[in-house]
């Protein structure tokens, strides 16, 4: 076995801890109306001028935890799945989780249902995504073959991206079709406290099953028979991996949206400063993925524009480079 204390440089899981603190900070005091660490402080201790407060712990606070907790999800989700997978650009979208969500948050706005109540529009989201889970099981059938898995996830994604274009396609006025628009390029602009309590559950689900596995993935990276000679249950390691992907990702993209390239990005971040094993790399991509994403939805308030940048387009643009990177790396093994 590796040893613990060597898996990791010493350093990164500090780092890691500190890029989140400081993401956390910056998403307090930078916005439309900028305030300076002193009144943050004074705000978060419940002093200073009640302007500050307000901004702080009504709309900034609620935010910021939203985005750490959906980008430690989609930050641990894609490491895990980059590890059970064998593909080094896996990530939460593969399995068809996140387009899933997404068609049925489609579902709530398109048929009016998100009006009713404001958990609507969350739970047809977390509906969405464990419904992929079944169809994925169901095209997937017995095998414990990752290939089996990704063509199956290709076959849900497909299917899930259809109907979130049909919707689109037959939505009955142009603002509802700009509302299902506004909502898939992901943001948690206005996000409440009320948008914590129903992402959280899922959340803290979902990491619980995706950090259970972590021994069997360094088994996997040795083949499927090697795993099941060293013992691991191949199918159960499956069901907790799909399960907590499901869960978990349904209650991030549940309360911000599709946003991607986040579960792409971090692990390939954090895997250099690693010995590359799977399990080494699930703690720091999950501390890292909060600190991406909220240091991205502190860049979406700076860019000058007339409207919010949505905070899925600033995420794309960020993977593109890894995609790049992979690119080039392939075309030197031709």
């Amino acid at each position: 076995m590796t040893d613990p204390g060597r898996r990791r440089h010493p350093a990164l899981l500090p780092i890691a801890a500190l890029l989140v603190l400081l993401a956390a900070f910056a998403s307090l005091g930078f916005g439309a109306v900028s305030i300076a660490p002193a009144r943050v402080i004074a705000a978060l201790t419940g002093q200073g001028d009640w302007i500050a407060r307000t901004i702080v712990i009504d709309l900034r606070v609620p935010r910021m935890v939203v985005g750490l907790l959906v980008g430690a999800m989609l930050g641990l989700a894609g490491a895990v799945l980059q590890g059970y997978l064998r593909n080094p650009l896996a990530e939460p979208s593969v399995l068809g989780a996140s387009n899933a969500a997404a068609l049925g948050a489609v579902a709530a706005l398109y048929f009016g249902l998100s009006e009713a109540h404001v958990v609507v529009l969350p739970l047809l989201a977390i509906a969405g995504s464990l419904g992929s889970l079944l169809l994925l099981f169901t095209l997937a059938g017995r095998s414990d073959s990752s290939l089996t898995m990704i063509l199956a996830g290709i076959a849900v994604s497909t299917l899930t991206g259809a109907g979130i274009s049909l919707a689109l396609n037959l939505s009955p006025n142009p603002f509802a079709a700009m509302e299902i628009m506004n909502w898939l390029l992901g943001s948690i602009e206005n996000r409440s406290v009320e948008h914590i309590w129903i992402a959280l559950p899922c959340i803290l689900i979902g990491m619980a099953l995706l950090l259970v596995d972590g021994h069997a993935l360094d088994a996997l990276s040795l083949g499927d028979d090697a795993a099941r000679s060293l013992g691991f249950d191949l199918r159960m390691t499956r069901l907790r991996i799909l399960l907590g992907t499901a869960i978990g990702v349904g209650g991030a993209v549940a309360v911000s949206g599709a946003i991607g390239f986040v579960g792409l990005i971090v692990p390939h971040i954090v895997r250099p400063l690693t010995d590359r094993t799977p399990s080494a790399i699930l703690l720091p991509s999950m501390i890292g993925g909060a600190a991406l994403l909220t240091f991205a939805d502190v860049l979406v308030r700076l860019v000058p524009t007339t409207n919010e940048l949505k905070l899925g387009v600033v995420t794309a643009f960020l993977g593109v480079p890894v995609f790049l990177v992979h690119l080039l790396r392939e075309r030197r093994l031709w």
